[in-house]
């Protein structure tokens, strides 16, 4: 059974800040291994790659083999029903069009001084994702990374998929081809050409590894178990939200699922509806273990008080299903994702909703957003003096640079200041 928690008990602090606090992830030592895996691929290449391959994935490559061909691609691609190839264009095209709204533009203005200002994005040249293989292999987070890299002018984007055992995803690689990956590999590293940032899910060595790159090249984030917290009131559907509830647990025995309510009776309805799934849901024992270990059910005194522990829990995805969702939303400041009212689970969001479901996670989202076209772009500064400008304000940067001792810095100002008065 979850946590039980009510807002008026006298250990409730206590016992939240506790809940807050719980280590979700069994954190064997990975580091270590990673460190010898990445060193091993440094020093040996695609040799190393094809080793760890068929040491891991039971595959045997070669560097020719490391990627897929047209040929296979299309092959494989021919195994998609059509209704799943609908399906997937549907939530490629939804996905496609949300992210376009987010590029943002150049601009450049001349200020009071003389001075000409802005700032110009720019892509970077290429992004690798990494796309687990096995049973965790998704196509919709081929779509979620992939797209958003693409409408920001990603030149070169390739997927590294591993195929445990020859295994293949076809709807993974449709969603590649969907989504305009330029190619998709099975592993490999000098065979690839380097990216400028890697993105995508994985498990805890995945997450070493990124942190190990991270200053090499740009990540995304460091993800970790999902997340789910739904806030209801008295109208809220006890299976409706317990379904919810569960479509985040049957990810991890480590995700967690969270209900706040102001009403008693509801909590105990939904805690029912959960176990009355649990029995016939087919990752149940996934589920249930998340649900059992993880776990927690609020009771507060109102709604109001609801929006404020969840902006502490500050969760991946949250749920307001409540009779005026818009308005306790306006409430809402550290959320993952927000989903509106009784008819917007969750899971919408994972596939077809349009806006990403690579988001914050461990209480990240107080200071972090969710993968987006800007996660693809970069900002440089422009700036263009006029002798009149510099005129205006360089005095101020000398005056600046000689009381931090940098003497240059201020000569450098002054040997145009001196042009100009002489």
């Amino acid at each position: 059974m979850p946590q039980f928690l009510n807002t008026a008990d006298a250990g409730f602090e206590t016992a939240f800040t506790a809940l807050l606090g719980m280590k979700r992830e069994d954190s064997p030592d990975v580091d270590v291994t990673v460190a010898g895996i990445i060193a091993d691929v440094r020093a040996r290449g695609d040799a190393a790659v094809i080793d760890l391959t068929a040491k891991f994935d039971r595959l045997e490559l070669t560097p020719e083999t490391l990627a897929f061909s047209a040929e296979e691609m299309a092959a494989e691609i021919t195994r998609v029903s059509p209704e799943d190839r609908a399906a997937l264009e549907l939530a490629a095209d939804r996905i496609r069009a949300y992210h376009s709204r987010q590029m943002p533009e150049d601009a450049e203005w001349q200020d009071a001084s003389g001075a000409t200002l802005g700032w110009r994005w720019t892509p970077v040249s290429a992004a690798g994702l990494y796309v687990p293989g096995g049973l965790a292999s998704y196509p919709s987070s081929v779509l979620m990374n992939a797209i958003p890299a693409k409408v920001a002018g990603v030149e070169r984007l390739v997927i590294a998929c591993p195929t445990p055992g020859g295994a293949v995803n076809p709807l993974v690689l449709l969603a590649a081809q969907l989504a305009g990956v330029d190619k998709v590999y099975r592993n490999g590293t000098a065979t690839i050409q380097p990216v400028d940032k890697i993105t995508g899910p994985g498990n805890a060595f995945v997450a070493a590894a990124k942190r190990r790159v991270f200053g090499k090249v740009g990540i995304d984030m460091i993800a970790g178990p999902s997340e789910i917290l739904v806030i209801a009131d008295a109208g809220g559907d006890p299976d409706w939200i317990a379904l919810d509830l569960l479509s985040q647990a049957e990810h991890d025995q480590s995700a967690q699922a969270i209900l706040v309510t102001p009403d008693a009776v509801l909590a105990r309805a939904v805690t029912e509806a959960v176990e009355r799934q649990l029995q016939v849901l087919e990752r149940r024992e996934i589920a249930g273990a998340s649900w059992r270990d993880f776990g927690a059910v609020i009771v507060t005194r109102d709604l109001d008080e609801a929006a404020a522990l969840s902006n502490r829990v500050a969760p991946e995805h949250l749920e307001l299903c409540v009779a005026d969702a818009e308005a306790l939303s306006r409430k809402i400041t550290h959320a993952g994702a927000i989903f509106l009212g009784h008819w917007t689970p969750e899971a919408i969001g994972d596939y077809v909703g349009g806006p990403n479901h690579v988001l914050p996670t461990a209480r990240s989202a107080r200071f972090s957003s969710g993968l987006s076209v800007l996660d693809f772009v970069k900002r440089t500064t422009i700036a263009r003096m006029t002798p009149e400008a510099l005129a205006a304000i360089g005095p101020a940067a000398e005056r600046l640079a000689q009381s931090e001792s940098l003497q240059a810095h201020g000569l450098s100002v002054r040997a145009r200041l001196d042009r100009l008065n002489g």
